[in-house]
């Protein structure tokens, strides 16, 4: 070890810079990499719905002599009546789409109650089944349930449905199922039924906090959720609207989407940074391999006296190769302590900054071991490179 320290020492403007640039990268890497598995995350996660096989699409009145209600059951009977259609809803907003809406439950009345903000699903009888939501507690709207409201006008539903996660939010310590809620500490609903997971808006408190209630709004424009069978979306999305489209010459249908693209467009910033932070972790990864293995190539080329010198008082090869292999690992070893300041340093300020979690603690024992046997891989060929001089020529070497 005393050798090599002294020959690191002698030169030592290389071996800090690759010191630094082992430091920078591990704590870019380490919360780069943290970053994309929570996007990976955030994008793999199962939405409740049934998204392989349901499109939507809105109608829109543009005439005086539009109605809306007759247009909506028509519309509805049609859609059900349609080969190959296992149910279709009337709906206010698409899930997972920049657009929501919104209010806050609290479980007392009053004034600056605490709520959890959850996002608001109009839908009717048949949306659980349209949306292929898994009922898990309690019972799914009536018939005579759902009504028909005006959007102008306030209206507070006497029952709702509501998320798995929800429930456990508003009633941490006991079943929901049942219970009194109170929007924004007014008017008051109770909750029927508890669907599984139904990922919404991303204007609720959290992705999953989303509540279904029994109404069809009657305004000019209305949502509609279809569901069909496996396999038979894509040939039907055209059909319906053209049939929608020519049986009311009233409105017009616009928006026609399937649920997977839409949820693909909602994710769309999150997988692109999944990519360019893959992306960054690669390239530096790549630049610092690069400058170990400069820096061990320059040394080899420098000491090829030295080499020779150990080869002719009867090193051998190991001795050589296990030399490069030290050093390198003292460096990579020096670099990854102040790297791990550096990462944990560079969350904080994420954290603090951006509300990013903090960093998971395994992710710098995962960025030192890859350090560890990058360096090591980067090294060994200069090291094999030096342990075959053959004494005879490194001593003639000045």
């Amino acid at each position: 070890m005393r050798p090599i320290l002294s020959a690191l020492l002698r030169n030592k403007t290389g071996a800090v810079l690759v010191v630094i640039q082992i430091a920078i990268t591990l704590a870019i890497v380490a919360n780069a990499l943290f970053i994309v598995n929570q996007r990976l995350a955030l994008i793999g996660r199962p939405t409740g719905m049934d998204a392989a096989n349901i499109f939507s699409f809105f109608s829109f009145g543009f005439t005086p002599d539009y109605k809306a209600v007759p247009t909506i059951r028509q519309d509805l009977r049609m859609l059900r009546e349609t080969p190959g259609v296992v149910d279709a809803t009337p709906i206010n907003l698409i899930p997972m789409t920049s657009s929501g809406s919104n209010s806050g439950l609290s479980l007392e009345r009053g004034e600056n109650v605490p709520v959890a903000v959850t996002g608001l699903y109009e839908v009717d009888e048949h949306g659980l089944n349209a949306l292929g939501l898994k009922l898990i507690a309690g019972r799914n709207f009536t018939h005579e349930e759902v009504d028909y409201v005006d959007p102008e006008k306030d209206y507070t539903p006497p029952i709702i449905i509501v998320t798995q996660s929800l429930a456990k939010e508003l009633f941490p310590g006991g079943d929901a199922l049942g219970k009194t809620v109170y929007w924004n500490g007014k008017e008051s609903s109770r909750i029927i039924g508890i669907v599984q997971r139904f990922y919404g808006s991303k204007y609720s408190g959290k992705i999953g906090w989303s509540a279904l209630l029994p109404v069809v709004s009657t305004g000019n424009r209305t949502g509609y959720i279809v569901r069909t069978q496996p396999g038979s979306r894509d040939r039907l999305m055209p059909k319906i609207e053209k049939k929608l489209s020519e049986s009311n010459r009233d409105r017009t249908i616009f928006g026609l989407n399937s649920m997977a693209k839409t949820v693909s467009e909602f994710y769309r910033r999150d997988r692109a940074m999944a990519v360019i932070l893959t992306i960054v972790i690669v390239l530096l990864v790549a630049v610092t391999a690069l400058g170990i293995f400069g820096l061990a190539v320059f040394n080899v080329n420098r000491r090829r006296k030295q080499i020779g010198t150990r080869r002719a008082l009867g090193a051998r090869k190991l001795d050589i190769i296990n030399y490069f292999m030290i050093e390198s690992w003292l460096m990579t070893t020096i670099g990854v302590v102040v790297g791990s300041a550096l990462a944990v340093a560079l969350n904080y300020w994420l954290a603090m900054n951006y509300s990013i979690p903090r960093l998971a603690w395994y992710y710098v024992p995962a960025g030192i071991g890859l350090l560890w046997a990058l360096g090591a891989v980067a090294v060994l060929m200069p090291a094999l490179r030096a342990a075959s001089i053959p004494p005879a020529v490194a001593t003639r070497t000045v």
